[in-house]
């Protein structure tokens, strides 16, 4: 079964894809939108990479505060997520994603990565750390 992993961000959704095994997670991209709400082009390409890998099950990050609540940017991910049940029929899961950027920032570093070249990288970086989180406790 094929997992895909998202980071939802205020412009961007990271994109990572588990192999058939569900034991890796490799980035895949980064969708890019004009503004916070112009998501029909997101979703659309959502459905198109979920047809590619037959994806049948998806993550989604759940940013909340280092305190363990939830604010507004995790509640952004909840509705996108009960979106995404609804316009892909697949089953959605939340995943405290605390950290994945800041993380995903590291390896970048590690890398060698330049700092100009992180913006491009960083979002789908996220997702696999996000998606690789969740395959790891349901191994």
């Amino acid at each position: 079964m094929r997992v895909m992993g998202l980071d939802y961000g205020s412009k961007t959704v990271g994109v990572a894809i588990s192999d058939a095994l569900g034991l890796t997670a490799q980035p895949v991209e980064t969708i890019v939108r004009k503004g916070e709400n112009k998501l029909r082009t997101t979703y659309a390409r959502i459905r198109e990479l979920i047809a590619e890998y037959e994806v049948e099950l998806i993550v989604v990050g759940l940013p909340k505060h280092m305190d363990g609540s939830v604010g507004e940017r995790a509640e952004k991910s909840m509705a996108f997520a009960d979106e995404l049940r609804t316009k892909t029929g697949l089953s959605v899961e939340l995943v405290d994603e605390r950290m994945t950027t800041v993380e995903a920032g590291r390896v970048l570093n590690e890398a060698g990565v330049s700092q100009n070249k992180h913006k491009e990288h960083v979002d789908k970086l996220a997702a696999s750390l996000i998606l690789k989180s969740w395959l790891d406790a349901h191994a």
